[in-house]
């Protein structure tokens, strides 16, 4: 029997997403006037107060927050929280030797102006397809990218911040909408019973038109570079790291063990050449200092994506996403009806838990049992899933890729999701895709 899920599940997300913006925009002012941290605590809260349950299904005010405290601790969510703190060292480590200012001479010295940004944005790809993870890419792109903000010539710092932020994590949904070893590739791949091959042949046809648009218009955003800038004035030896951490990504090490290994190295290096010493001394932090501090930068987005797990798995209990999967696959009635539908729920059903992977994983069964019904390819419906999937978790300010960014570059997450053109765009190219009924495959036959 079908479970008939409740609206009321989605209400703790709604609230949310509703008075932060409504104050964000209001006031000009997202963070300042309602920090994100209080947002989501409300949320939390109202998650807690809430309840339709009856009969032996009810669970009383103790088992909920054993049951909050449980989604936020999920592994997946425990794992981001670990990142987010290394991540949070290696900026600052990077920024106390002057590797970050290194990387971006390098960046200057070596490419033509109107490259600039759209390089950032395939090394974000190439790191995201490589490792298969946009969380990872976004906390190892994001060390170095920020060096490149100011050179672009428009805007206030906070904007010039938000467009890096935006490209970012623009080229690590590519990646993990599209990588091999993406859990949200082996989610969609697994649900729907297809080959990865089958589906990425699918995925990027209706990706291509949105990454080569995207990489045109960041070539026309306006920078200023410095006339004096040569290979020869950069430190060489501060940038060790950041080339430990690439090398290490790519071949495959755990996010982990590279940053801290690079973080170690990092801490060698600065101590080495004077950069800071490696206990307190006088006025000067040491190196344990520089670290913590790093770290202290990504707390408040640690303690948010704990609470948003714990949020989850009360929308859960209280029926949001089933109420979702009911209410929007109940009224199709065509094979394209059936794609539309799956998009808008895949994107929905993100958004509201800004997990991808547990996303798909939710949607998976009911968009397999439409696709047979009307007729829909497999690699087809592995593909939207993934695709819009993605498109949530690339533009929600809740999401741990924006709030990992945003924290790196100390602004709200909210003001980065207007400059995230590639997911938007991978969102746009695949609707006109399923409209027009480009690149349908035919569907096997039994």
């Amino acid at each position: 029997m079908k479970e008939k899920g409740s609206f009321l599940g989605l209400v703790p997300i709604l609230v949310f997403l509703i008075v932060y913006f409504a104050v964000g925009i209001g006031t000009g002012a997202f963070d300042q006037s309602l920090p994100l941290m209080m947002g989501i605590f409300i949320a939390s809260v109202l998650s807690l107060v809430l309840d339709n349950h009856t009969g032996s299904e009810k669970k009383t005010l103790a088992e909920k927050i054993v049951m909050f405290c449980k989604g936020g601790g999920d592994d997946t969510l425990i794992l981001m929280v670990l990142i987010y703190m290394l991540a949070g060292a290696f900026y600052s480590i990077s920024i106390a030797t002057g590797a970050r200012e290194a990387m971006g001479q390098l960046g200057v010295a070596l490419l033509p102006p109107r490259l600039i940004l759209p390089a950032i944005f395939l090394v974000s790809m190439a790191f995201s397809f490589s490792m298969g993870t946009s969380m990872g890419t976004v906390n190892t792109v994001m060390t170095f990218a920020t060096a490149f903000a100011p050179l672009i010539s428009f805007g206030t710092e906070q904007t010039k911040l938000a467009v890096i932020c935006g490209i970012v994590v623009g080229g690590a949904m590519f990646g993990d909408n599209l990588s091999f070893i993406s859990d949200t590739t082996i989610a969609a791949t697994s649900t729907q019973e297809v080959s990865m091959k089958s589906k990425f042949q699918q995925n990027i046809l209706m990706c291509l038109p949105a990454v080569i648009i995207t990489f045109i218009a960041l070539a026309f955003i306006p920078i200023t570079v410095p006339e004096a800038t040569t290979l020869a004035g950069i430190n060489w030896i501060v940038l060790l790291p950041f080339l430990l951490i690439i090398v290490l990504s790519l071949i495959g090490m755990h996010v982990l063990p590279a940053m801290t290994i690079s973080i170690t190295v990092a801490a060698i290096i600065g101590v080495a050449i004077g950069k800071f010493p490696l206990f307190h001394t006088g006025d000067t932090a040491g190196v344990f200092e520089v670290i913590h501090e790093g770290m202290m930068w990504m707390q408040d987005m640690a303690v948010i994506a704990i609470f948003i797990g714990g949020i989850c798995a009360m929308m859960h209990y209280l029926g949001g996403i089933q109420w979702l999967i009911n209410t929007l696959s109940k009224n199709v009635k065509t094979s394209k009806g059936c794609e539309l539908a799956l998009a808008f729920l895949a994107f929905i059903v993100d958004v509201a838990t800004t997990n991808n992977t547990v996303s798909i994983i939710a949607i998976g069964p009911i968009a397999k049992e439409l696709g047979d019904k009307f007729g829909v390819a497999r690699e087809r419906i592995a593909s939207i899933l993934d695709i819009f999937s993605s498109v949530g978790n690339g533009i929600s300010p809740h999401a741990g890729q924006l709030l990992a960014a945003g924290s790196l570059a100390g602004i709200s997450p909210a003001s980065i999701v207007v400059w995230c053109w590639y997911p938007i765009l991978m969102g746009i190219s695949s609707l006109i895709f399923i409209i027009l009924g480009i690149a349908v495959p035919a569907k096997k036959k039994d």
